[in-house]
């Protein structure tokens, strides 16, 4: 999927565990088959997830955010986030640092799975979560739409034999005139795709990977709308939301 990434496998995964978590080392390894495009995933026992980006990080920064994301916001949102346990270093076998957190069961999400209603709660409850200030960093998601639209067109270009592109580059063209976020940055989780929400007994139990999370432009979080919810469900959505024309037209950007 990516050039030069990581080609690990159990053997190697179990050998990172014993050598850098002993009190581990007895506990079977499962690889895990994930639409994913960032980590390997690879169950611990029954417990533990270990996430192995499949680009190397070389620098523990990143995967550390990460974890302090999901430390930071678990305590005000009303759905279950990943619960940190360690930090894996680079050696031999795998040449960047990863992570273990605890396994959360359940499913990922399909159409008609999650209320509206309370996904919006979960949203909103990331966004009042206080930054201390911090504003958009200039490099994730949550920045103008603008800085996107050379990758979109790229994008679109090749899409052609795919969809009709032309019809996405005209509502592409139309979020790019919404006018943009004036208002204070704030927390947002940045990648509420169906495969980050887990469903358990009928109801979002859980949303996972916050490595896309940071300061931004709230309307990031309007993306559900389009990619899990009917026409129906996307109304509701967006009043729960209190979503105002401008920041809509940009979260559907």
């Amino acid at each position: 999927m990516h050039p030069g990434q990581a080609d690990l496998t159990a053997t190697t995964v179990a050998a990172l565990v014993t050598r850098q978590h002993p009190h581990w080392r007895d506990l079977p390894v499962t690889p895990i088959v994930s639409h994913g495009t960032v980590n390997a995933l690879y169950r611990l026992g029954n417990d533990i997830v270990l996430r192995f980006p499949l680009r190397p990080v070389t620098h523990p920064g990143p995967l550390k955010a990460e974890q302090d994301h999901a430390r930071r916001l678990q305590p005000h949102v009303p759905v279950t986030l990943p619960e940190p346990l360690a930090l894996g270093k680079p050696e031999e076998g795998y040449a960047g640092y990863w992570t273990a957190y605890r396994w959360i069961d359940g499913r990922t999400a399909t159409p008609h799975d999650i209320d509206p209603t309370h996904l919006a709660r979960v949203a909103t409850a990331v966004h009042h979560v206080d930054t201390g200030g911090q504003p958009w960093n200039g490099h994730s998601r949550g920045g103008p739409l603008a800085g996107q639209d050379d990758w979109v067109r790229h994008s679109l270009h090749q899409s052609r034999s795919l969809t009709d592109t032309a019809a996405l580059t005209r509502i592409w063209q139309d979020c790019l005139n919404a006018p943009l976020h004036k208002g204070p940055d704030v927390w947002i989780h940045a990648d509420l795709m169906p495969g980050n929400l887990l469903v358990r007994d009928h109801r979002l139990h859980a949303v996972i990977d916050l490595g896309a999370v940071c300061t931004g432009d709230p309307a990031v979080d309007h993306m559900p709308a389009w990619n899990l919810f009917d026409a129906a469900e996307r109304a509701t959505y967006r009043q729960a939301l209190d979503a105002g024309d401008a920041s809509w037209q940009r979260g559907r950007g």
